[in-house]
């Protein structure tokens, strides 16, 4: 366990957070949210030990081991595997089955392994670096967009790695789905303070707007109340016989607290402007081919007819040609053979980061929205660049002073600025945070038009997909479905099969067994303990004796699993109980405030502390019952599927 005492953090003359204490529990899993900007990077270099706070204090036991993923890594082996090795600890440094399959997962090939690491892409060597931090004896890992540059297939391989992982974890992602299956609590960083909660996000923003509507709705009782009471004051204040009753009312004054208005926090928005477009399909691709060298084809006779309200997903591992083909349809690559066609009357808008590096350094923000739409009226081009967070003299900075993210928000401002009818867009989520991930999706959602896109959040593909190009297995397809519908006709081939000998050395291994290497190992029928995870399965029994062991299992797993699935549901269904009251119960405290009932407010707000705590204690229990359930059910499942490879 750490603790994080009365924290503070400034820069300049901003201040990130002030005075903030938390507590990261044992087995604890939790998700860093907040605006970008506002200090999460910041406070998990502290935590790290690579910046030091203004003020407060981190406490880490004695031997507890923190791992922090570093976006710029430093190599000192000579090869892949001998890098990613130098995180195994001493006693396990013969285990090189791990390391290739954490490598393999993070979408290494088994060529990859002798490469120096020197060598690899920028995205390369921050996935070489991650495999080295999973490998490592850590305590605690600090995550920082760790899959930022993971392909969808190493995102979801590494979630459930992380799902695995039996230390401590905080990280930050701006995918909200694989935020909200793998974190256990939720902590945010907002109005310089911060608040943690157990549960997903949809919780945590619920919980903040709720609690920032009762302040507000307090602030304004509260000033109403400080007006009666001054009015009541100044009318009586030369009249001797009142004059204890306006001393006792001054007393109250003084005593009451005075309750700031909230400051508004702007969050990103998104308006497409939008062209009427009135043909059945806004692009067709008919038997397009494409390469960069000849011997190795991205694109090979692919055909599509994207409609005029399609929502099309382009999804598939890294490096495989994803970008391309939105090249190819944007008109900035020719194909090699085949034809692409539209209509006249399609305006597209195009976005891929790499767009960046081509604006006009010296133009402003506003000069270089405006210069995507010279029609466009100054108070129009002004109001995009505000809501895409360049206000006031943020909107004057010119484009070679601007961070990465903030060039970003610049090339989407130029699209919002131009009427489309066909959306083109490379990766847009990345820089952006929950909140504006969320803005986007509703906006691309509303959009009266086609959308392409490529992505690897799971959200985006979930929401809005209804058409899917997959590129996989060399081949690129058109799938006729949602995401959910791929998942389970098709789904990924990495997930789907082994990894073979030889690309691995090794057998396909579940995620648990590579991020923490089993304590205890049976023996063999020699006595001896297994080399290795399968050696313990290598002696034969009869079909006979495999079913009856078969039969012992079920049983036992029943046995064992049942009191825990009936506790869990009670569980749930008292925790389900008790979050109804603190509702009713806070919706009363308003209503009682408004009214100005004193009395009756502190006898719900007694109530409704009773209930709070009586819910974290059981949140508590509940995951505890759970994660149990979670080991024992797994455990015995493993056990029936070796049973099952020893009678094939």
């Amino acid at each position: 366990m750490i603790s994080v005492e009365e924290l503070s953090k400034s820069f300049a003359r901003q201040v990130l957070f002030e005075k903030i204490s938390f507590k990261i529990n044992p087995g604890e899993r939790v998700g860093l949210v907040g605006k970008n900007g506002h200090g999460k990077s910041t406070l998990f270099r502290i935590i790290a030990g690579l910046e030091e706070p203004d003020e407060g204090r981190v406490v880490i036991p004695r031997n507890y081991r923190v791992g922090y993923l570093e976006q710029e890594p430093d190599f000192r082996k000579s090869t892949v595997l001998e890098e990613a090795s130098s995180g195994l600890p001493a006693c396990d440094s013969d285990q090189l089955w791990r390391v290739e399959k954490v490598l393999v997962g993070l979408g290494f090939s088994s060529e990859d392994f002798q490469k120096n690491p020197r060598q690899l892409s920028g995205g390369y060597q921050v996935r070489l670096s991650l495999a080295r931090l999973l490998l490592t004896d850590y305590d605690l890992l600090l995550l920082d967009e760790p899959n930022n540059y993971l392909d969808i297939t190493s995102i979801r391989w590494l979630e459930k790695f992380l799902l695995s992982w039996r230390g401590e974890l905080m990280f930050i992602t701006h995918d909200r789905s694989f935020m909200d299956r793998v974190a256990t609590h939720i902590l945010g960083l907002h109005r310089r303070k911060i608040r943690k909660i157990e549960g997903d996000t949809e919780k945590y923003y619920n919980q903040l707007a709720l609690e920032e509507e009762v302040y507000e709705k307090t602030r304004i009782n509260d000033e109403r109340k400080r007006r009666e009471l001054e009015v009541f004051i100044n009318r009586f204040r030369a009249k001797a016989r009142l004059a204890g009753l306006v001393q006792s009312r001054l007393k109250y004054i003084e005593k009451m607290e005075k309750r700031e208005k909230l400051e508004k926090i702007k969050n990103m928005e998104f308006a497409f402007l939008e062209k009427k477009f009135h043909h059945k399909y806004a692009l067709s691709l008919e038997n397009v081919s494409f390469a960069y060298t000849p011997d190795k084809p991205l694109i090979r006779n692919f055909s599509i007819h994207i409609g005029a309200r399609d929502r099309v997903m382009v999804i598939g591992p890294n490096g495989r040609g994803k970008t391309t083909l939105l090249k190819l349809m944007a008109g900035l690559l020719r194909p090699q053979s085949g034809e692409i066609t539209f209509p006249k009357s399609v305006s597209a808008g195009y976005y891929e980061q790499s767009f960046a590096e081509d604006m006009n350094s010296t133009n402003t923000v506003l000069e270089e929205i405006g210069s995507a739409n010279p029609q466009l009226e100054p108070a129009r081009v002004r109001h995009i660049a505000g809501t895409l967070l360049f206000e006031g003299d943020e909107a004057l900075k010119p484009i070679r002073v601007l961070s990465g993210g903030e060039k970003s928000r610049v090339l989407l401002g130029k699209i919002l600025a131009t009427p489309v009818n066909l959306l083109l867009l490379d990766e847009p989520t990345n820089h952006l945070d929950l909140e504006s991930c969320d803005a986007l999706l509703a906006a691309l959602d509303n959009f009266d038009g086609a959308v392409v896109m490529v992505t690897h959040n799971e959200l985006f593909l979930k929401a809005l997909a209804e058409r899917l190009i997959v590129f996989q297995d060399d081949r690129v397809t058109v799938f006729e479905g949602d995401y959910d519908s791929f998942l389970k006709k098709v789904g990924w081939t990495e997930e789907k099969s082994e990894v073979s000998e030889k690309n691995t050395g090794g057998t396909c291994l579940p995620a648990e067994m590579v991020a923490r290497p089993p304590e205890k190992a049976g023996k063999n029928k020699n006595g001896a303990v297994p080399s290795s995870p399968d050696e313990s399965f290598k002696f034969k029994l009869s079909p006979r004796e495999l079913r009856k062991l078969r039969s012992e299992i079920i049983i036992e797993k029943s046995r064992v699993l049942k009191p825990l699935e009936e506790r869990v549901l009670r569980l749930e269904s008292q925790i389900e109980d008790i979050e109804q009251r603190v509702n009713q119960l806070t919706q009363e405290i308003i209503a009682a405030s408004v009214d100005g009932r004193g009395q009756e407010v502190v006898r719900l707000s007694r109530e409704l502390d009773a209930s709070r705590k009586n819910l974290d204690s059981l949140y508590e229990e509940y995951t505890q019952v759970y994660q149990d359930y979670e080991e024992k059910s797994q455990s015995f499942e493993r056990r029936l599927q070796e049973i099952d490879k020893l009678s094939s």
